[in-house]
């Protein structure tokens, strides 16, 4: 491995990291989580996934990275497919496939984001939303059916704002702090990264 490419991995590495240490237990996977109502729960609840805090940061990642509409179009077109998930998870039990997919989500958007794939943003935002639906289901099958449901749910969309505005705040201060080519280079390195800790989530490796 050379200079520039071992730089550029550990740099990725530090920007993937450094959005994780802002997110309490993070390793907590949702199956199991001690589920109260309220808006702080909800909020924290996409905190506390680590396929679900990647995917949303590689969701902020890959809108800096296209640019232009897509960095209201791809997080805002995420919240509303989320909130329709969100619906019908609260209506119907989880199965092992939302889990599946889930860990897929943060494979395709790692690869997206590692290949810098160019695509029209109406596409783009198809796709975010496709994982998004998912990404609801499973937030909406642990809302409680008390009278915190409501709540909840704003907390959890609040939540996911803040984690994709993270990834889109990692781009802008990535692109600050390094100049030329190696902006791009860093944030395909951490979307490679985000990509093999996918599959180990989705092997259930990770």
């Amino acid at each position: 491995m050379t200079g520039n490419a071992s730089k550029a991995l550990t740099n990725s590495i530090r920007l993937l990291g450094g959005g994780l240490l802002m997110l309490p237990g993070v390793a907590l996977a949702h199956p199991g989580h001690d589920v109260a109502g309220g808006a702080v729960h909800g909020l924290m609840h996409p905190f506390t996934g680590l396929d679900h805090a990647l995917a949303m940061l590689l969701v902020g990642i890959f809108a800096y990275q296209r640019g232009g509409r897509a960095l209201w179009s791809l997080p805002l077109a995420f919240l509303a497919a989320m909130a329709v998930g969100g619906i019908l998870g609260f209506a119907t039990p989880a199965s092992a496939m939302v889990e599946v997919v889930i860990a897929l989500s943060v494979v395709v958007l790692g690869a997206a984001v590692a290949l810098n794939v160019k695509t029209q943003t109406a596409v783009a935002a198809a796709v975010v939303a496709l994982f998004a639906i998912f990404h609801g289901f499973a937030h909406g099958s642990e809302i409680p059916a008390a009278s915190g449901a409501l709540p909840y749910a704003g907390g959890f969309l609040l939540g996911s704002s803040i984690l994709m505005t993270i990834g889109i705040g990692s781009g802008a201060v990535l692109n600050n702090a390094i100049a030329g080519r190696g902006v791009a280079q860093v944030m395909r390195s951490a979307g490679a990264v985000a990509a093999i800790v996918g599959v180990g989530l989705l092997t259930g490796i990770a």
